[in-house]
């Protein structure tokens, strides 16, 4: 029977050297399955709480308190269920917790419960992961996704939070929107990637990585980030544009201060219009196709005017504007701001509020990028994701650090395993 039997917990250590929650459930019939939580670095005010502990241990970011409300309230709660029903026992969770950010028992627990039970699931049924998210989808939402294999979206130039160095622009990352497959379009992101190394070592720049992998030289400006990636492009016979797209994640929240957005590693400091017009000149002279949090969270008007500008000719994603929210998706699409939304499942805390989510972005026309987090570990969960729910799109760093290729290499065992499925080439646009 798929009934659960035993759910445990123990901290881990994800890519940064920080705790995080692993949670591993075992069913009468002996089958189990193990997860782990990722955890973000620029993370936005909307997203739901991830349980630190506070103490001297870990400089307080252990996970025990998470870890002891699996053991002493979830666990409890749970055994004895299905663990084919995701839905209920999210539910279940939700009403355990009772907060709107999951503060009492702490996303991360929660999360981690919600992940071991979808493997679990899958587990139980002998399917592929993503073979099952695609039916768990449908069984929530009424809605059977086309299952496809996405267009990676490769952070290779890292800066803002997630690198020491003066680059104010958080990701530059490469699409590799012509490739015929996604082994293709990795072979052309891995050939890039070393083509880049070898120009900033020729300009005596670090080749040192960020959180997500991608090299974080200290440069004159963002747009010298961007020069730097299309000479690695057009050094491997690419074109940018039509093979290799661009894509940014401003995370502008990160630099806006009253009313100010401050690149520091320009000397420069605009208000919401003039960094909305800095943004639609970089589209106007480079190729890019996706720009991630191009405003603050709670810069509404700024997101209505970048909007209006850009996204008749852009794909303007929502990451903390949005956090994965069906009630702040719902928000956007009544007052039009943005046109995607990133989906990250901790910030929500549940694989059924993540799949509703994705699901109303679907009936409105918003694309889906599904993401990883800066703090992250070997779970690939988000790569059957992406492909269960045929967003099209996945967002999971350079080809660099086992924590980011973990991902890829999952993709490129589901290629193999289903070949029937397509290439996402013309998702963008």
């Amino acid at each position: 029977m798929s009934v659960i039997s035993s759910i445990k917990a123990i901290q881990v250590i994800d890519s940064r050297g920080t705790p995080t929650v692993s949670c591993k459930i075992v069913l009468e019939n002996g089958i189990c399955a193990t997860s782990m939580v990722p955890s973000g670095a620029s993370t936005g005010s909307r997203e739901a709480l991830e349980l630190r502990d506070g103490d001297a241990a870990h400089m307080g970011k252990g996970v025990s308190k998470a870890v002891a409300n699996i053991h002493e309230i979830i666990a409890p709660a749970l055994i004895g269920m299905d663990v084919t029903n995701q839905q209920e026992i999210d539910e279940k969770m939700i009403v355990l917790d009772g907060t709107s950010s999951k503060s009492k028992l702490g996303a991360n627990a929660i999360l981690g419960v919600s992940l071991a039970v979808l493997q679990a699931g899958a587990n139980t049924l002998e399917v592929p992961l993503y073979k099952y998210i695609n039916q768990v989808f449908n069984d929530i939402n009424g809605e059977k996704p086309e299952m496809q294999m996405p267009i990676p979206m490769l952070n290779i130039i890292n800066g803002g939070e997630h690198a020491d160095n003066n680059i104010d622009i958080q990701e530059f990352m490469i699409m590799p929107v012509g490739a015929n497959n996604f082994s293709q379009a990795m072979q052309w992101a891995t050939e890039i990637y070393s083509d880049l190394k070898k120009l900033l070592q020729a300009k005596c720049l670090s080749t040192s990585v960020g959180d997500e992998g991608g090299f974080a030289p200290n440069l004159q400006s963002n747009q010298e980030a961007i020069e730097l990636i299309i000479q690695a492009i057009r050094n491997n016979n690419l074109t940018e544009g039509r093979d290799i797209g661009i894509a940014l994640d401003c995370a502008a929240t990160e630099f806006y201060n009253n009313g100010i957005y401050d690149l520091q590693g320009e000397s420069t400091k605009l208000n919401s219009n003039e960094f909305t017009n800095y943004l639609a000149e970089l589209t106007k002279k480079y190729p890019i196709l996706s720009i991630e949090d191009g405003m603050d969270e709670s810069d509404f008007d700024g997101w209505k005017n970048l909007t209006n500008v850009l996204g008749d000719r852009c794909q303007l994603v929502g990451d903390d504007l949005f956090a994965t929210n069906v009630s702040e998706l719902q928000r956007g699409i009544d007052e039009s701001l943005a046109n995607s939304i990133l989906i990250k499942f901790n910030q929500i805390g549940t694989i059924t509020e993540t799949m509703k989510t994705v699901h109303l972005g679907n009936l409105n026309g918003f694309k889906s990028i599904i993401s990883h987090r800066s703090g992250e570990t070997e779970d690939s969960t988000i790569a059957d994701l992406c492909v269960g729910l045929g967003t099209g799109q996945i967002k999971t760093g350079a080809p660099c650090r086992s924590d980011r290729v973990a991902k890829y290499n999952r993709l490129l065992w589901i290629e193999v395993e289903q070949s029937d499925l397509t290439f996402a080439r013309n998702v963008i646009g």
